[in-house]
């Protein structure tokens, strides 16, 4: 099923919140949308995507909300990815383990700093940019998270196109320029952080 992106992040949140519920408890979408600050028939309407039911005044079973959101969004499924930029951006992002649980494996990161190349993050070797490229073919990894400054985010995005990657999640805040059939995810951390502000400044 196609779910929109809106979809999709607002179920990764319900998750979370199931996290801190017994699998044999029940949830109702009152206190999930609650918990959000959203409307009660906006959660019920996202949980329909999930083919999955409640029942009136019982709720959802946790254990089964869970697993539909989990089987519907690939969790199960690993998914591969380069850290491009070992700064601190870069570094706090590799050591963020929950990454696994959601099928999103770490393999390597990439700087041109000479002083990091060589070391170690969390257990992540810190390669040159440069062996990127047969890095990508020789492990198959496709998918690369942009952490650099802003002034080398285009040059960067360029170098991983012609490497191959197909799928960059870009956390530079810089529009980039990237063929038809490379998806770019912009993470506009500056926009949620006002957006958060002026919700409640207004």
């Amino acid at each position: 099923m196609n779910i929109p992106d809106k979809v999709i992040n607002r179920l990764t949140l319900y998750h979370y919140i199931l996290e801190d519920y017994n699998e044999n408890e029940n949830i109702s979408s009152t206190k999930i949308a609650e918990l959000l600050d959203i409307d009660n028939s906006q959660v019920r309407k996202d949980i329909k995507y999930l083919n999955n039911t409640g029942k009136c005044r019982v709720g959802y079973n946790v254990q089964k909300l869970k697993t539909a959101i989990e089987n519907e969004l690939g969790f199960k499924k690993q998914r591969d990815a380069f850290i491009i930029g070992a700064g601190n951006l870069g570094s706090a992002l590799v050591k963020y383990d929950s990454f696994k649980n959601y099928g999103l494996q770490i393999q390597a990161m990439f700087d041109n700093d000479t002083k990091k190349i060589g070391t170690e993050i969390n257990n992540k070797k810190v390669f040159n940019i440069s062996e990127l490229p047969e890095l990508s073919k020789n492990l198959k990894v496709n998918i690369a998270i942009l952490t650099v400054p802003r002034e080398y985010a285009k040059e960067t995005a360029k170098f991983l196109v012609n490497s191959g990657i197909k799928y960059i999640w870009n956390f530079t805040p810089c529009i980039l320029d990237v063929p038809k059939n490379v998806k770019v995810w912009n993470e506009n951390l500056i926009g949620s952080f006002l957006q958060f502000i002026n919700k409640d400044e207004m």
